[in-house]
């Protein structure tokens, strides 16, 4: 007979260890309804959670509660979904079934809980791998285990931040060692000059998808070499050529070691491009060819998408660090010290010029591509001289514009109103434009309150971690009157983003006594909730946080400008789900897609952003608004005065009185009709199964029919 304690465990912990649970509010209200203050204190880890109750004493819940039926019908809804087979993936991917999609990334975000990312780049591949489950796309992930993951970030009482890191336990993780063919746990070797690196791989099931991470702290490693997976993005060119060596080449060596033969090599920017070298090693040993008909056929099915705009943002390795960890690697290529080193520069004759890991993707893919319009133009202008025989026009970077995972970021409410309006199974169908047309038929007070509810529960986020933050620095928590910290009234924008210079968060301080003047209005006024994080070494993104931090302590601006420390997942959904206003104004063309005001559109939210990355694609004047008109001036400190002179003409002349139009009812319709039609011109056009379906259609289809074709 079974034991109903036993079984119950059993299917919270199946539920707990497939990622799946993520985008499925209904398992999270399950944990959440067990203990709600246990949740918040592991960080919303159901593997924690349930590390941290008695299986009895959770039986014991769940029957006062009557739970049972819904966990019940969460673990039938995941066998369901994972045994379903008319998926769009099995009826349109079909040659993909016995030769995957392998797609690298340095970094993945799929959930606070598991911190294995840093901002935009891990958030995008996390929610690609996602929308490749629900699509049932044949597709396998590799990235990096870091085991103290991205940093803390703390704020001093000078505002300055600072950074600390804590040891992931790997124990409290949906983590699983990966095995061997004979069925032991597997072990990657990478032989080099400078020493041969161990790696062990762990699993973790995104619904469908398998994501496989390599974690180099195992004994037979050096000391250094065991850190090599502390951190992400973190120490110097040594650190990051053996990370990228262990990501590139010990990727590559999981899929050998598992018999796996990929029908696409998915390069999720350039750090992962040695994998390019080590499956030409393979495919020039097996089919006994030489290297340049090797290359030749594994560019076919290699497909590059770069997301990264500014020339500093793209690796480069000197010669010594090259031969010293891929030297051996050159000698199995059959190359010379000149011949491997063109591989990776623009100029090959120019032996001054270091190695560059995007050149070696665009070089060696049948495919590249940016992650938005007018970022694909900027790719093809930056790296033109690859191809200086061609055009501008020409040169062979295209452009798939970045969406979102809708239910990752979607605000159960919101979810609640789109079934009841758009019908039950929505979501399979968002990429169908004439699905969203039945959004003007909401209720314009309905739509309304359900804003303002999830904007409630944004400031009640906020007030909380504002709390705490005062707490850490023993501030006096009964003059912060934290209740009295923003007003759900009140024009809310949020700003959130990685404080790098050129994406210029700071652009709506630039005229102090004007700002003043809109927070403290007596009758429309606004508040700002920033958040966010800067480069442990970028000391300019530092004094750009502590200059915002400054104004969120002085007392002239009321409690109407915020900072909430620790931007993570967590942290962003609270603010895409809950705010008024989404702020975007990094210095055009610089953006290459800026998914964040995406998820907003879904919530109900709208933009006012600068005309670039998604935005230029997506404004349409009514959808939303525009700072400026898409001009770049050729002085940096000009086009920022101009900007902030559009940003506050925007505010002042549109976005505000249309909030605060309201009718006798207290509802703004003016500004509801533009939450309408940001959500029906948007949401059919800027999520990931579209971005996927895009990429399946115009890359994986075509790379892995390449690869069937085995052209000599």
């Amino acid at each position: 007979m079974t034991d109903p304690i036993k079984h119950l465990h059993e299917r919270l912990s199946v539920l707990a260890r497939n990622l799946w649970w993520t985008w499925h509010p209904e398992v999270i209200s399950i944990f959440t309804d067990l203990d709600p203050q246990i949740w918040r204190e592991v960080d919303h880890n159901p593997i924690a959670f349930l590390s941290q109750i008695a299986p009895e004493e959770i039986e014991e819940r769940a029957s006062d509660l009557v739970l049972h039926s819904r966990i019940n019908y969460a673990f039938r809804r995941l066998n369901e979904y994972l045994d379903k087979k008319k998926t769009w993936g099995n009826i349109h991917c079909g040659s993909l079934r016995s030769r995957p999609v392998v797609y690298f990334s340095a970094e993945f975000g799929l959930h606070e809980s598991l911190p294995i990312y840093s901002g935009g780049l891990g958030i995008l591949a996390g929610d690609h791998l996602k929308s490749a489950s629900d699509l049932g796309i044949p597709l396998i992930g590799i990235g990096l285990l870091y085991d103290q993951g991205y940093f803390i970030q703390r704020m001093n009482g000078e505002g300055w931040q600072e950074e600390a890191y804590t040891d992931l336990d790997v124990a409290m993780l949906p983590l699983s060692p990966v095995k061997d063919l004979n069925g032991d746990p597997l072990i990657i070797r990478i032989d080099a000059r400078s020493g041969f690196l161990l790696s062990r791989v762990w699993e973790v099931q995104i619904g469908r998808i398998r994501l496989m991470l390599l974690d180099s702290n195992i004994e037979g490693n050096t000391a250094d070499d065991r850190r090599l997976t502390s951190r992400l993005y973190g120490g110097d060119d040594r650190l990051r050529i053996r990370q990228e060596l262990l990501l590139g080449i010990g990727g590559a060596r999981i899929l050998q070691a598992l018999n796996i033969i990929p029908g696409v090599f998915h390069l999720n920017e350039g750090h992962s491009a040695f994998a390019i070298l080590e499956e030409v090693r393979r495919v020039m040993e097996y089919d006994q060819i030489s290297f340049h008909r090797a290359r030749r056929r594994v560019s076919l099915y290699t497909v590059f998408t770069t997301h990264t705009p500014v020339a500093a943002g793209h690796d480069r390795f000197s010669a010594e660090l090259m031969e010293d960890n891929l030297g051996l690697m050159r000698e199995q290529l059959g190359l010379t010290h000149d011949e491997f080193m063109a591989l990776g520069r623009v100029n090959p004759g120019d032996t001054t010029e270091p190695f560059c890991m995007t050149v070696l993707a665009l070089k060696n893919s049948c495919r590249a591509n940016g992650v938005s319009a007018i970022h694909g133009g900027v790719s093809r202008l930056m790296w033109h001289s690859l191809w200086p025989e061609r055009p501008e026009g020409e040169v062979p970077i295209g452009h798939i514009t970045n969406g979102v995972h809708a239910l990752s970021w979607l605000a159960p409410p919101m979810n609640q109103l789109y079934e009841t309006r758009l019908g039950q199974d929505w979501s399979t169908r968002m990429g169908h434009a004439d699905i969203w047309e039945r959004i003007v038929d909401i209720d314009d007070g309905e739509l309304w309150e359900t804003h303002q509810s999830l904007k409630m529960r944004l400031i009640r986020f906020v007030r909380r971690r504002l709390q705490l933050q005062a707490e850490r620095l023993e501030h006096d928590k009964k003059r912060k009157q934290f209740d009295r910290i923003l007003d759900p009234d009140i024009l809310t924008i949020g700003c959130a983003r990685r404080f790098a210079t050129y994406k210029r968060g700071d652009l709506i301080l630039s005229h102090p006594e004007r700002l003043a003047k809109l927070i403290g209005d007596p009758h429309r006024p606004i508040q700002i909730i920033f958040a966010g994080k800067a480069h442990p070494r970028d000391d300019a993104g530092k004094q750009l946080l502590q200059r915002i931090v400054h104004y969120s302590l002085d007392p002239a601006y009321r409690g109407r400008i915020v900072f909430v420390e620790d931007y993570d997942y967590n942290v962003g959904r609270h603010l895409v789900q809950g705010v008024d206003v989404w702020l975007n104004n990094p210095r055009r063309p610089l953006e290459a897609c800026g998914t964040s005001g995406q998820k907003v559109v879904l919530n109900g939210g709208l933009n006012l952003s600068v005309l670039d990355g998604w935005w230029n694609e997506a404004y349409d004047g009514m959808n939303g608004f525009a700072i400026g008109h898409g001009g770049m001036h050729n002085d940096e400190s000009i086009q920022f005065q101009r900007d902030a002179e559009f940003l506050y003409e925007t505010l002042e002349k549109e976005v505000i009185p249309i909030y605060y139009d309201k009718g006798v009812d207290g509802t703004p319709h003016h500004w509801v009709r533009m939450m309408k039609q940001g959500i029906q011109s948007l949401g059919w056009r800027f999520n990931a199964d579209r971005m996927v379906k895009d990429y399946a259609r115009r890359f994986y289809l075509p790379a892995a029919s390449a690869v069937s074709m085995q052209m000599p």
